[in-house]
């Protein structure tokens, strides 16, 4: 057997296993299509987002990946995310560059970007004009409304006639002409009105005011005197002895109510309680299979539901569903009374810092150069804390227990020399919880749980705790059961209370 036919029985295998791997992507990259046409936009982001975190995979799909990826985002109204999908498709010379820019002029719209959105429109404009010319007067009307919120009001004008000279009998159009117009007029009129103008006391009649020529007399309540002459009868009350008297002045005296304080329930029990619980486990060989984390969140989440939390559990999580699942989340916590609505996010699994970020490690990550992290982890600050923070929620909870040991070796010189999570930037009403130090390792744990979550849900168990006063027994307990080499770490910035189990 000569050197050829050797070559080609060892590379068939390797062909046909890169064909099939190819496919599998490609299949992906079709269910997207199919669940973006099905209106189901989580689904698509989804299976997009699978599709591009794939090392192996027909890049000739991406540049409509991201654009319909994108679009999803902005069916959902996570315009931040979409512009950056829409932007991505352009790098990569999606042909629909018109529909892109007029996306992304939206977009900023959404986002209070004003200038960045007239320059899209601009560009739309430009590019979709000799296309249609109904699209171009719907493109200057939406730019017009960008100009008044901007306070340029002769150049929404302007845009709003170039619109009626292409569609004359348009009445939307005549209409945002008219009320730009009494908008302009009222801005004239309140602008010519003094400003030093002195104010009349009510009191203080005016010099050309006419006199009241029949003033009424002033009320007075007559009181009539009591003729001497007649006889009134009194009667008379039984004498009492000093001890009767005292007995019916305490009993016409109404004592006050002593001021009860209210219980928790009374205080929080109208809250609402969101929950995303992730916890991967089933990683490749390569990157290290942990034992408890599906444990982890799986017992965490029954905790959180008898506490009256809303909870969606995820284990084995994919980048794609990790995302998906992260907006669903998101619009929940929109979805709840500004001020009377919790968001808690808790992930156990492999985890780690890179670049001022921590980032979670989806189950079908592979990392084999140092920019594949930015590719195929997702980030919790960026993703995760940020996304909270917006929210409609009073104070966001992150905990992580994720800082178990360095997932990729291979490059733990890139990543830099220290282990584990590292601390992240304080943000407007959060708590952040880890299971370990910043830069340390947390063990996995010999039990059913890791030691962490294990002493978690022994402490918030207990009724009218204070978050502070859970998490400062979990950190002893943790210690003292570590000898000392596991540290529990927070770091807060919230206002008010919060009690995971009320009663």
């Amino acid at each position: 057997m000569n050197i050829n036919t050797i070559s080609k029985k060892l590379l068939l295998p390797l062909i046909l296993s890169f064909a099939a791997s190819c496919f599998a992507q490609y299949k992906l990259y079709q269910d997207g299509l199919e669940k973006y046409n099905e209106k189901d936009f989580y689904g698509a982001i989804e299976k997009f987002s699978d599709f591009l975190t794939r090392p192996i995979r027909d890049k000739k799909f991406d540049v409509d990946a991201y654009y319909w990826r994108g679009l999803s985002a902005f069916k959902l109204g996570d315009f931040a995310a979409a512009a950056e999908d829409l932007k991505q498709s352009l790098n990569l010379k999606h042909n629909n560059t018109g529909n892109i820019h007029w996306f992304l002029a939206k977009c900023y719209d959404n986002l209070n970007q004003h200038n960045d959105a007239i320059s899209e429109y601009t560009l739309a404009i430009k590019i979709l004009k000799h296309d249609n010319k109904q699209k171009e007067a719907q493109l200057l009307t939406e730019r017009a409304a960008v100009y008044a919120k901007l306070g340029n009001t002769s150049s929404a004008m302007a845009d709003l006639h170039a619109a009626l000279a292409i569609e004359p009998h348009n009445e939307s159009i005549k209409n945002s002409i008219a009320h730009l117009s009494d908008s302009k007029v009222q801005q004239v009129e309140n602008k010519s009105v003094p400003t030093n103008t002195p104010v009349v006391a009510q009191n203080e009649k005016k010099k050309d005011e006419p006199q009241n020529p029949n003033p009424q007399p002033i009320r007075q309540t007559q009181v009539e005197a009591v003729k001497p002459d007649v006889k009134t009868e009194v009667k008379q009350e039984p004498l009492r002895s000093e001890q009767q008297v005292a007995v019916v002045q305490q009993q016409n005296v109404s004592q006050p109510a002593e001021p009860r304080e209210p219980t928790l329930e009374e205080l929080y029990g109208d809250e609402k309680r969101f929950a995303l619980v992730i916890g991967n486990s089933a990683y490749s060989k390569e990157i290290g299979v942990l034992k408890n984390p599906v444990n982890d969140a799986t017992d965490f989440a029954a905790a959180l539901k008898s506490m009256n939390f809303d909870v969606t559990l995820i284990t084995d999580a994919s980048y794609g569903k990790i995302r998906a699942e992260m907006m669903k989340f998101r619009d929940k916590l929109n979805s709840g009374e500004r001020d009377k609505t919790v968001g808690l996010f808790y992930y156990a699994g492999h985890g780690l810092q890179y670049d001022n970020e921590n980032y979670i490690v989806p189950v079908d990550a592979e990392i084999t150069f140092e920019d594949d992290i930015v590719r195929y982890c997702f980030p919790i600050q960026k993703m995760v804390l940020s996304q909270m923070e917006m929210t409609n929620s009073r104070m966001n909870i992150v905990i992580l227990d994720a800082c178990r040991n360095n997932p990729f070796p291979a490059i733990h010189r890139s990543i830099g020399e220290s282990a584990g999570l590292g601390e992240m930037k304080k943000a407007r009403g959060a708590f952040i919880a880890y299971a370990t130090s910043p830069g340390s390792v947390a063990s996995d744990g010999i039990g059913r749980n890791g030691l962490y979550t294990q002493e978690l849900i022994k402490a918030m168990s207990k009724p009218g705790r204070t978050i502070e006063q859970v998490f400062k027994e979990v950190r002893a307990n943790v210690m003292r059961q570590s000898g000392g080499k596991q540290n529990p770490w927070e770091n807060s910035n919230i206002i008010g209370d919060f009690y995971f189990r009320l009663k």
